[in-house]
């Protein structure tokens, strides 16, 4: 009785692997992706930064930098898409998901002219990701 009590004590500060099942994610996203890397610069309350956009969407897209941001903030973003006379002009984006150095924006407010722009430059990166 001793011997399996020391025992069971000794294996309280050892945690056993157990197997579990994930439930599989769930696509949130209501647009396509396409992976880039365009320079982009965010401005808002939190500071003024330099980033890579690393994929994009209609809707949003993955920047890469090193200025804190946090889940809610909100900013303008440009993006420089080679190719294009002037950035693309987000006048407003909302932070969703932040890791590590990079997060993820919603873009809530663009102009009709950019929103254009912006979907011409998503249709010729379709068309690349196709060929």
């Amino acid at each position: 009785m001793a011997l399996a009590r020391k025992q069971q004590e000794s294996d309280k500060g050892h945690l056993q692997p157990r197997m579990t099942k994930e439930a599989p994610r769930l696509e949130k996203r209501q647009q396509p992706r396409f992976t880039s890397q365009f320079r982009s610069t965010i401005s808002g309350g939190q500071g003024e930064g330099q980033g890579r956009t690393l994929d994009l969407s209609v809707g949003g897209c993955m920047i890469e930098t090193d200025l804190p941001v946090v889940v809610g903030a909100s900013f303008e973003c440009r993006i420089y898409v080679p190719g294009l006379d002037w950035p693309l002009r987000i006048n407003e984006a909302q932070v969703r998901w932040v890791k590590s150095n990079t997060f993820g924006i919603q873009f809530t407010k663009i102009q009709p002219d950019e929103e254009a722009k912006l979907k011409q430059v998503i249709a010729r990166l379709n068309e690349e990701f196709k060929t």
